[in-house]
């Protein structure tokens, strides 16, 4: 999102009443920006071992996103503003399905990604694991999944009936095989590296 000028007596909300509007006026700091249910989030960039987790994950579902013409794979920053929720977010990936790619615009998402990937941080990993997992589920998130880049585990979860459900927690040695993405299956050696 673009950063608004900051007026010099503007009065930041309290925690539980953020807006996207206050979050547009959030300085460009080199820190991440999250409104989760109207509550102000932040951290600092991520480490190494979590951009390399992501980035193959994300180069992976990309490629066979492009090979099956199945939707757009995108990574952070980038916001993503869940319907009637207070929000941005920003996952980690995203992959929207090409039958619902209106909700892709030129500065945000505006819906509900198909399929949304969370790598956990030192900083992060409660709101990952508990905040953003029921706020997901609430939006109605297909699937979810979690890299734990220091455990060498993902975990892929998938709503059913309003609340994700696991459907395993896979370490070192297996794959993971989306049930969003028919056909893709990752290997987690090659997702998270020793």
């Amino acid at each position: 999102a673009a950063r608004a000028a900051i007026p010099q007596n503007y009065q930041w909300p309290k925690q539980g009443q953020w807006t996207y509007e206050d979050y547009c006026r959030l300085p460009d700091d080199g820190w991440i920006y999250e409104v989760i249910e109207g509550e102000l989030y932040m951290s600092p960039a991520p480490l190494t071992r979590h951009q390399r987790c992501k980035i193959r994950l994300a180069h992976a579902l990309y490629v066979f996103a492009q090979k099956h013409d199945a939707g757009e794979v995108l990574d952070a920053p980038l916001d993503v503003m869940l319907p009637d929720l207070a929000t941005p977010v920003q996952p980690d990936i995203v992959f929207v399905a090409k039958s619902r790619a209106d909700i892709v615009k030129e500065e945000r998402i505006e819906g509900v990604p198909d399929l949304m990937v969370e790598v956990l941080s030192p900083w992060n990993w409660i709101v990952d694991r508990r905040k953003k997992f029921v706020v997901y589920a609430k939006a109605g998130v297909r699937e979810y999944c979690i890299v734990d880049p220091q455990g060498r585990t993902i975990e892929l979860f998938v709503l059913k009936k309003g609340a994700f459900e696991l459907v395993g927690k896979y370490g070192v040695g297996k794959t993971v095989r989306s049930k969003v993405l028919k056909g893709f299956v990752a290997a987690v050696k090659e997702v998270c590296p020793a």
